[in-house]
């Protein structure tokens, strides 16, 4: 599934000139993954956005290679992160739901049987860290240490009180956690994780090992809590929930200068490999009098859906000592991926005993490789038989459970607005074909999201 059907959109010629006059580093590159939370695709400036200011991560743009079809494997939180960290689609091992916050459960959470981005880094000499949101799994077992990080400091459920007056729910306001250990809360909490992760940067300048940092920020995830500094800088935004998201995604802007300015500063931007990305589609939470406060335009969905809204995401790779940034690159490109390219960059062999679904994009991103890396995109949510999506060079298939199959064209038509399945029956029952030949090959889900888990109980206490 990993060759042919759609090309580069981009002159071949120049893009092989660029990739190959890029000297190869003399060592293995650092990596640094960037992961917002719940961000609207239009919600940045080098997206289009012109009310909400991000000027480190345009910058980060203008010099990286932004993928114009750069997508995660789920439409929501956690299964995107397990994917991430293991290469393949989380459906083959059963993560399609949130966990729930059970620590006393050692099924709710990323399967211990899956070897991890970390572990795989590690057979490679790195040193390996995490800062931020962790949200696969609450028992001691499924800690990030015992995942394969050398070091961990953040947020362990799937969400927290930005501020560490505000009260909450139980998962909201579990301690900070250092390395299994109750850390301080003492900042707004998007920069106190911008100041772990830059110090991550400084202390392992100049180590003999070369270092992973999975940076995974719970911001603009709700509650909508924002410092009062930028909430007056943006007050020319008069819906509050808007504003209050607004504040929020400029302060993790601010929080990823901070670590790109480590970086810089250290010596170690030029062999470090970057990528950044939001792990879904911004919610569609609209209030009374009051609309969703994300911008996903110019696509259709959101967060849950299946639709380009809720997995297509701004998607950028930098590695100034392999790659020659501020260009794009068309062909779809998954989070699923970034294992296999890191590895690739490291000389880490990838495991060999299970299917692999991830590709190593460092020859189609040096313009060394033609062709597209993904012969097909799959994504499922809701287990056998709910939604399914996949994509095909610019074809989009959508099935919405026991509903007529989709089909989209996107190149023409980005915003799914024109159902050409009538026009195409051939391309339909090609992708039809497909779509149930890979979902043979993965199984149901091992646990239930939290809210359709309480539902049911619910229902079968009446």
């Amino acid at each position: 599934m990993k060759q042919g059907f759609f090309s580069v959109l981009a002159t071949g010629a120049l893009m092989i000139w660029a990739g190959m006059s890029q000297p190869a580093p003399a060592a293995p590159p650092n990596v640094l993954i960037i992961v917002a939370d719940d961000l609207g695709y239009a919600d940045l400036g080098f997206q289009g956005s012109k009310e909400i200011p991000t000027p480190h991560l345009d910058k980060l743009a203008a010099e990286s290679i932004r993928c114009t079809s750069g997508y995660v494997p789920h439409p929501f939180c956690s299964p995107t992160r397990a994917s991430l960290l293991t290469g393949r689609y989380q459906h083959r091992f059963g993560h399609e739901n949130n966990p729930a916050w059970l620590p006393a459960d050692r099924n709710a959470g990323l399967p211990l049987d899956q070897i991890t981005f970390p572990q795989v880094m590690k057979k490679a000499g790195y040193l390996t860290g995490a800062v931020g949101k962790w949200h696969l799994g609450a028992h001691p077992d499924f800690h990030p240490n015992r995942r394969g990080f050398d070091e961990y400091w953040g947020l362990l459920g799937g969400g927290h009180m930005y501020f560490p007056t505000n009260k909450g729910g139980v998962e909201y306001t579990i301690p900070l956690d250092r390395n299994g250990k109750e850390a301080p809360f003492t900042n707004y909490l998007t920069a106190q994780i911008g100041m772990e992760a830059a110090a991550f940067v400084r202390r392992h300048a100049g180590a003999v090992k070369p270092w992973l940092l999975y940076l995974a920020f719970n911001a603009p995830h709700t509650p909508l809590q924002a410092p009062e500094d930028w909430l007056a800088k943006l007050a020319a935004i008069k819906d509050e929930r808007r504003r209050a998201y607004a504040a929020m995604v400029a302060a993790m802007d601010d929080a990823i200068g901070e670590v790109l300015q480590a970086l810089q500063s250290s010596g170690q931007e030029r062999n470090t490999l970057l990528f950044f990305i939001s792990d879904n589609g911004g919610p569609n939470l609209p209030a009374p009098n009051s609309p969703a406060f994300t911008d996903n335009s110019p696509l259709r969905g959101h967060k849950g859906a299946v639709y380009e809204g809720g997995i297509r995401v701004p998607f950028l790779v930098k590695w100034p000592a392999r790659l020659k940034g501020g260009r794009t690159y068309d062909a779809a490109v998954s989070a699923m991926d970034f294992l296999a390219t890191a590895a690739a960059a490291a000389g880490a062999p990838l495991p060999n005993d299970r299917p692999m679904d991830g590709v190593n994009l460092l020859p189609y991103l040096a313009g060394e490789q033609t062709g597209a890396p993904h012969e097909f995109l799959f994504w499922r949510s809701g287990g056998p038989g709910g939604n399914y999506a996949a994509r095909m060079g610019p074809w989009k298939y959508v099935r919405l459970k026991e509903k007529e199959p989709e089909l989209y064209n996107l190149t023409a038509d980005i915003g799914e607005t024109k159902n050409v399945a009538a026009d195409h029956p051939q391309v339909l029952a090609q992708m039809r074909a497909a779509v149930a030949a890979w979902d043979q090959q993965t199984i149901a889900p091992i646990f239930e999201s939290p809210r359709p888990a309480k539902a049911k109980k619910k229902a079968e206490n009446k």
